[in-house]
């Protein structure tokens, strides 16, 4: 990975091919040179996970992952990207061993429809990691989207 200026860790699985995570990492990208790097966690139902059934939970997010970093190519950005633990918390973890972002965008659903915001994954991420943490909801049902607070 580069060495820019600005380094930037996004975490996202259904809302990684969002228009305004897009734009949001491509702005950042564009204005502070950011290097980016998107994990895409592999994210299952319980009862595939107890039968340890996550070749499709994998496989959706490797494919999501792929149009985003297409998408992201397309508007300039160079980003790199893996599919990463189902867990989000760790997913993060992982990512800061590898590339030691300045910044984690979390992008979920919008409360009610996110198991990430029911379980605060953002509130016990910005507890845990000393790093900036930007949320972004991601309301496809209203094509609706905004950056939280």
């Amino acid at each position: 990975m580069s060495t820019a200026a600005h380094r930037v860790l996004v975490i996202a699985n259904e809302t990684v091919e969002s228009d305004l995570l897009r734009r949001v990492i491509a702005t950042e990208a564009r204005v502070d040179g950011a290097a980016v790097l998107v994990v895409a966690p592999a994210l299952n139902s319980r009862l595939a996970h107890w039968a340890s059934a996550s070749d499709g939970a994998r496989r959706g997010a490797e494919e999501r992952l792929a149009r985003c970093l297409d998408l992201l190519a397309a508007e300039g950005v160079s980003a790199e990207g893996y599919v990463g633990d189902a867990d989000p918390l760790l997913a993060i973890e992982d990512g800061l061993r590898l590339f030691a972002p300045h910044e984690i965008v979390i992008a979920t659903h919008p409360e009610g429809r996110s198991n990430w915001l029911a379980r605060d994954i953002v509130g016990r991420a910005r507890s845990r990691f000393p790093q900036a943490i930007r949320h972004i909801v991601v309301d496809t049902d209203k094509n609706h989207e905004y950056v939280a607070a």
